[in-house]
């Protein structure tokens, strides 16, 4: 995880196909899926509408497979090869954002699991207290902040085991929800449009998890074994997060037909934990607060990565530092002095996927019309000539600023936020990327200098 190396040693390459699925698995057995299929269902569709949405937004995992994919290739980070396409000065507003943005996110997972422990405690006789959250914080953000001094091997053989311990306990969760369904309502879910809900439904699934995730991506493809096939890094990253993600969202279609309060609740993990047997309620929150983890030690370790690729140069120790006390401090904000700051703090992050969604796909399609025979290391050296690629940078901006025109949320509307883009920004997610392919094709087919 040095800043200045650009290719991932030889001997660090540690990681089979199988250990990159399991690791994707665990990042996506979190029963906050089980919400996402109870959202879908809000967007009025019948449920065979409702299982496509969930099934193709499951799919969209492609997009962090195809990023594995060429880090797997190239043996590189995922924003050391984004020099290449945005030059290294260039790189560093989206790689800054992908840094907040992921340890925003790293941070709200931590506050939340404190919540989920405190919860678990409470029903073995604990009630809450500051004392009690106290320690809770302590065993949540201590179990991820000791997995910074793990290595990929390591980290890896962890993900394993998290993805059996809590897929199957999730299972068992899920089979639990099955038995009280009502399959009369299930069946009777009438069919909706196919451009004002279904497709909003696939962006909110792909804005919320593939295109979040696709910043991560290759910083555990590159650690994949040398002589294993660039496709099965694809495979492996698409299939590992698509295939837990698709079976909780189909159990939150279910779901929302014994608890139909679930999409719209500010708690939604109380909630489900009304739908469990009373005797299920330590496991459940077990479940619930550990599923969690597995999301948090990938964050973790690509924030560190990407903090050493903006330009930081401070050496493992002094990053694992100030990381964990940027995540302690916005933790204890949150849970001991203003809760309030949380939903603002959220909607922030998600003005920044709007940015993460332009990125990634003006990172691919250059990899697709300029990378054809591999990444030149010189582009992605810290002092490289190439400072900035403006079509990419230029295109970046414009798909951008688009995306912004398009979002409606809380805090924020823009000035073409209507339709079907009314109260759902993650439509807005899907403009910036369409815009960011755009533009990136006008510069190709007009721009006459040559492309870096």
């Amino acid at each position: 995880m040095d800043g200045e190396m650009i290719k991932v040693p030889e001997e660090d390459k540690t990681l089979s196909p199988g250990k990159l699925f399991y690791n994707w698995f665990a990042a996506n057995i979190g029963i906050m899926g089980f919400v996402y299929g109870a959202i879908v269902v809000t967007y009025h569709l019948s449920f065979i509408q409702s299982v496509l949405a969930a099934l193709v937004g499951a799919l969209t995992f492609a997009i962090p497979g195809w990023v594995a994919m060429i880090g797997h290739r190239e043996g590189v980070t995922t924003f050391k090869l984004s020099r290449a396409a945005y030059g290294t000065h260039g790189n560093i507003i989206p790689n800054f954002m992908a840094w907040l943005n992921m340890v925003g996110w790293l941070a709200v997972n931590v506050i939340t699991g404190t919540l989920l422990l405190t919860a678990m405690f409470k029903t073995v006789g604990f009630h809450k207290s500051a004392i009690i959250e106290v320690i809770c914080l302590v065993i949540f953000a201590g179990l991820v902040i000791i997995s910074g001094a793990f290595k990929e091997v390591t980290l890896a053989k962890i993900q394993t085991w998290l993805s059996w311990i809590f897929g199957v306990l999730t299972l068992f969760m899920m089979f639990l929800f099955i038995l009280r369904v009502n399959w009369s309502e299930v069946t009777t879910l009438k069919t909706g449009s196919w451009l004002e809900g279904w497709l909003p439904a696939v962006a909110f699934i792909a804005a919320g998890s593939s295109i979040s995730w696709s910043m991560s991506a290759a910083d555990w493809g590159s650690y994949v074994k040398p002589n294993t096939k660039p496709s099965a890094s694809f495979w492996s990253t698409t299939f590992g997060a698509a295939i837990p993600l698709f079976l909780l969202m189909f159990g939150g279609l279910l779901l929302s037909t014994i608890e139909p309060t679930l999409a719209g609740a500010s708690d939604p993990y109380n909630v489900m934990y009304q739908a469990v047997p009373s005797w299920f309620g330590f496991v459940y929150f077990l479940v619930a607060g550990g599923g969690l983890i597995p999301q948090c030690l990938i964050s973790f370790r690509s924030a560190r990565i990407n903090l050493a690729t903006i330009g930081v140069k401070v050496s493992q120790k002094v990053s694992l530092t100030l990381h964990s006390i940027i995540i302690l401090f916005i933790s204890v904000y949150v849970l001991f002095i203003s809760g309030d700051f949380l939903g603002n703090f959220e909607l922030f992050l998600n003005f920044l996927g709007i940015c993460l969604a332009s990125w990634v796909c003006i990172f691919l399609l250059d990899s697709i019309l300029y990378r054809k025979d591999g990444y030149d290391i010189k582009l992605m050296v810290h002092d490289s000539k190439v400072h900035y690629n403006w079509p990419s940078v230029i295109s970046w901006i414009i798909a951008t600023i688009f995306g912004f025109l398009f979002t409606h949320n809380d805090a924020f509307r823009g000035p073409f936020a209507y339709g079907i883009f009314y109260d759902n920004s993650s439509l807005a997610v899907f403009v910036s990327g369409l815009i960011a392919i755009i533009a990136m094709l006008i510069f190709y087919v007009f721009a006459k200098k040559k492309r870096y």
